[in-house]
């Protein structure tokens, strides 16, 4: 998002994907571990470790459930893994939405979860973006300079030297609508996530079973395919897609057939696939 690489989960099978993908290692300065089960974090000591074998010397920032550090550093430790670079991490451990990461451009915040351990799904939002410049209109005027568009793009009006105050929307377009990305990894039927995510542009929600099934997603802690698309639908989202397969199912198939029923725009995940949003 807005040229910034970040992993999301850190299964065993990652960094076979990442070279797989032409994936630049080195452009990763921000992992976001949903939660400590195996599958979804037990890539990271590996990735960890390549990273200083390829030469990394920025910092690497981890979040994630708190007993994240003590279970890298304890590893590293073992292990005698030297790093040559330090991993800051932000350990997590609130039960309500708080934002983790801010720049000029990008937000992204927690997206508390039910599971059977502390678990967070991500949200990631662009910041609304610039104004375009309307070069036809702004050519009108001599006293416009270079150095006055970026006043100009933040949606500031221009005065001309007689007082004469030109509005912005005379001298711009506007820009094009801010993009966000919503990640809810493990977690049963949970509405408390719709005002979170409400709106937002790719949403992935996780359907180990189908309905049939929803007793034992409760128990085991997840969601059904028709689970998912109703929060889709709720939180208005413009895309839905499905993960994280019980593997008693072999035609996948079957997941979106019930989730279109309740939200059509629902798809599979397909393996190093460019979702562009």
């Amino acid at each position: 998002m807005e040229e910034r690489s970040f992993l999301i989960d850190c299964g065993e099978g990652t960094q076979v994907q990442l070279r797989k993908a032409k994936a630049r290692f080195s452009k990763i300065n921000h992992i976001f571990i949903s939660h400590l089960h195996g599958d979804h974090c037990f890539g990271l000591p590996g990735l960890i470790a390549s990273f200083r074998l390829l030469g990394r010397e920025v910092p690497l920032h981890v979040y994630g459930p708190k007993g994240i550090k003590k279970m890298l550093e304890t590893i590293f430790t073992i292990t005698e893994t030297h790093r040559g670079f330090e991993v800051i991490y932000h350990e997590l451990d609130k039960d309500y939405s708080e934002k983790i990461y801010e720049d000029n451009r990008v937000e992204v915040y927690t997206i508390p979860l039910d599971h059977r351990i502390y678990c967070n799904g991500y949200l990631f939002k662009e910041k609304p973006k610039d104004r375009h410049l309307n070069m036809q209109e702004i050519s009108k005027y001599k006293e416009i300079e270079t150095c006055d568009y970026h006043h100009l793009k933040a949606g500031k009006d221009f005065i001309l030297s007689d007082g004469y105050v030109l509005k912005n929307e005379i001298l711009t377009t506007e820009p094009a609508p801010p993009v966000s990305y919503a990640f809810c990894s493990d977690t049963r039927y949970l509405e408390s996530v719709i005002p979170i995510i409400k709106n937002v542009t790719v949403l992935y929600h996780e359907s180990t079973f189908l309905h049939d099934l929803k007793e034992m997603a409760d128990y085991t802690g997840h969601s059904t395919a028709l689970e998912a698309a109703r929060i889709a639908r709720q939180a208005n989202a413009e895309k839905l897609i499905l993960g994280h397969f019980s593997n008693r199912y072999g035609d996948l198939t079957v997941f979106t057939d019930e989730a279109r029923t309740v939200f059509p725009n629902s798809f599979l995940p397909k393996a190093l696939e460019v979702v562009k949003i």
